[in-house]
């Protein structure tokens, strides 16, 4: 008789979570939200996964009917998981409905610390280029590598106006003006 009174309240729970479930409506989900040993099912919806709840309070009153006590507190204990499982997901979809995803924060201390790299770099090209220039004596060279110098200048002033771009977010950041 023990079995069969924890039959009814696990169909009465299980009943109104399936309600609350299926008033909430259907979301679809990039990803599974469970535990793989919890839920066979790799579904994408609530709805998957209270179809596979359904089936284990189905396998669990079969099992009550048999006798087979072992099994039935196994069951009973999976489907109490799995309701519990649901449950929470349905109560966090609220939350996670009303909270864009958030993009991963910036480092802005490793942005420029790459950024006064590439200025190094840049410095150390256009120094190359100059000496070249200088100990050359062919006139088209001379040509070419002074449009080269140029052009690494106009990169290097992109580059030093990036690098006052990502020191005055963080100083805005230090200076709690910026979340981020």
């Amino acid at each position: 008789m023990h079995s069969s009174k924890l039959l009814v309240t696990l169909s009465d729970q299980f009943n109104t979570l399936a309600g609350r479930i299926e008033a909430a409506g259907q979301e679809t989900v990039s990803q599974s939200r469970f535990d793989h040993q919890l839920f066979q099912s790799r579904g994408t919806r609530l709805d998957d996964y209270l179809a596979e709840s359904r089936q284990t309070l189905q396998r669990l009153t079969l099992t009550v009917e048999q006798g087979y006590t072992e099994r039935v507190a196994w069951l009973a204990q999976r489907l109490i998981d799995q309701m519990n499982a649901l449950a929470r997901e349905l109560a966090t979809q609220d939350l996670r409905r009303g909270q864009p995803a958030k993009a991963a924060p910036v480092d802005y201390y490793a942005r420029l610390n790459e950024h006064q790299d590439y200025e190094r770099r840049l410095l150390s090209m256009i120094r190359d280029r100059d000496s070249l220039r200088q100990s050359t004596g062919d006139y088209a060279r001379t040509q070419q590598l002074q449009q080269e110098i140029a052009a690494l200048e106009g990169r290097l002033a992109r580059c030093r106006q990036a690098l006052a771009r990502i020191e005055r977010l963080i100083e805005r950041r230090e200076n709690g003006l910026e979340k981020g």
